[in-house]
């Protein structure tokens, strides 16, 4: 589990140009994601060896630049509700303005850690002009100009020492399924459905994510964990409809599973807040399932659930090789078909192919179809291996890494899901020097 920081202030002061600085320069190290990047407001980064997720507040805001305050407030009361540090990004050339005392104020009452950020220092003049922000009563700020990242090492160095360690939980061995999805989708009725009203339950762990429940479950010859985020409790204050607050909850339950049972209403549609869980999911290389509930409102002729399916991949590629199970949790069909499947997928996930079954498999076709030459280069590829991670890595050794694009190792990829079943599971492909 890592911890989580949010970024907050009003529109325009550099909220974003930071947290992509951040998100960018550990994916750099990592080995960038194949495949699409979605528009980012979430992302894991590490500093000094201590990891953890950032969430920029501003993309979550709805509307145009001139958002309303109360917006605005929501935003920061979620952030202050469910972060464990929070960076509170001020401009100076505007200088101290309404908006920010309101959000100072806010933050003054809370006991985690604020960090008052400073942006778009970047002269001698600036960085006099900024002493007027003692003036918003959070004492010290770090002055940042986060177009060059001149400044962000000092708030690093600060942020990850004010974040409180995390329990490295007692892992049993079960797999975890967490249910996520907007509110509203039916989760918690997925999840009663389940249980079932006599409780077929071994025990209840009070979860480690804040206030999700585990709970082991153990049926039908299945057993597993189940993380469940519809039972966290209300907020009071918070609308439900807030993308924001979805996105919040799941990122806990997402980051601390095996395999996401991704629950949408039927009546809805695959709409973008479903979509940034699942590619929240894809992210952080989880199983996923696709759980269409409340199948039983649509109106239905033979093609209903081919289109309704077809619709969904197109929006998913290039990672379409996904389980979709229509269900309706409220006349109890096919709810033990989609725990099914997800056993399936962890089975995917959890899955080791031997070095000379896959080098079996894949040379011969790679040979047909060999990497396109690049400046009269010829790529090779001699051995392939899967790497010994907990989700599906393979390393392809050859010998000009460099040369191999992502649209052919994507067709790997391709090639990869043909031969293994991998439904359900995203898989990483490096290239390596031989």
């Amino acid at each position: 589990m890592s911890n989580i920081v949010a970024v907050v202030g009003r529109p325009n002061v550099g909220k974003s140009t930071f947290f992509n600085r951040l998100i960018q320069r550990r994916e750099a190290i990592v080995d960038a994601v194949s495949g699409v990047t979605r528009d980012r407001h979430y992302g894991k980064t590490d500093w000094n060896g201590k990891e953890f997720s950032l969430i920029d507040t501003g993309g979550y805001v709805v509307g145009s630049d001139d958002v309303f305050e109360a917006e605005i407030d929501k935003q920061v009361e979620l952030a202050i509700e469910e972060a464990d540090a929070i960076i509170f990004m001020v401009d100076v050339e505007s200088g101290v303005t309404g908006m920010d005392e309101d959000v100072a104020k806010l933050l003054r009452k809370i006991d985690k850690p604020v960090f008052l950020v400073v942006n778009k220092v970047d002269n001698n003049k600036r960085l006099e002009d900024a002493v007027e922000f003692y003036s918003l009563g959070l004492g010290e700020y770090f002055a940042i100009a986060s177009i060059n990242g001149s400044g962000t090492g000092d708030l690093l160095d600060a942020v990850v020492e004010a974040l409180p360690e995390v329990e490295e939980v007692e892992e049993d061995e079960l797999p975890r399924f967490a249910v996520v999805g907007r509110p509203n989708a039916g989760k918690s009725s997925f999840i009663n459905a389940l249980i079932g009203e006599d409780r077929y339950i071994v025990t209840d762990i009070a979860g480690t994510t804040r206030d999700s429940i585990d709970t082991k479950y153990n049926r039908f010859g299945f057993e597993f964990n189940l993380v469940d985020t519809a039972g966290i409790r209300r907020k009071a204050k918070v609308k439900e409809d807030l993308e924001f607050y979805s996105v919040m909850r799941s990122v806990r339950a997402i980051e601390h599973c095996d395999v996401c049972l991704v629950v949408l209403d039927a009546t809805r549609g695959f709409d973008g807040q479903v979509q940034n869980i699942f590619w929240l999911a894809e992210r952080n290389r989880k199983g996923v399932v696709i759980l269409v509930n409340k199948w039983d409102l649509i109106e239905k002729n033979t093609k209903t659930a081919k289109e309704f399916e077809q619709h969904i991949r197109k929006e998913i590629a290039p990672f379409t090789d996904v389980p979709i199970v229509f269900i309706s949790v409220l006349n109890k069909q096919r709810i033990f078909k989609a725990i099914e499947t997800a056993v399936e997928v962890y089975n995917n996930r959890t899955k080791r192919i031997k070095t000379s079954v896959l080098n079996e498999a894949l040379l011969p076709i790679i040979e047909n179809q060999p990497p396109p030459a690049y400046k009269g280069k010829f790529v090779k590829i001699k051995y392939i291996m899967q790497l010994p991670t907990p989700q599906p890595q393979f390393a392809f050794f050859c010998n000009l890494p460099q040369y191999v694009k992502d649209p052919y190792k994507r067709f790997l990829e391709n090639k990869l899901r043909d031969h293994f079943d991998f439904n359900g599971v995203p898989i990483s492909v490096y290239m390596r020097k031989k």
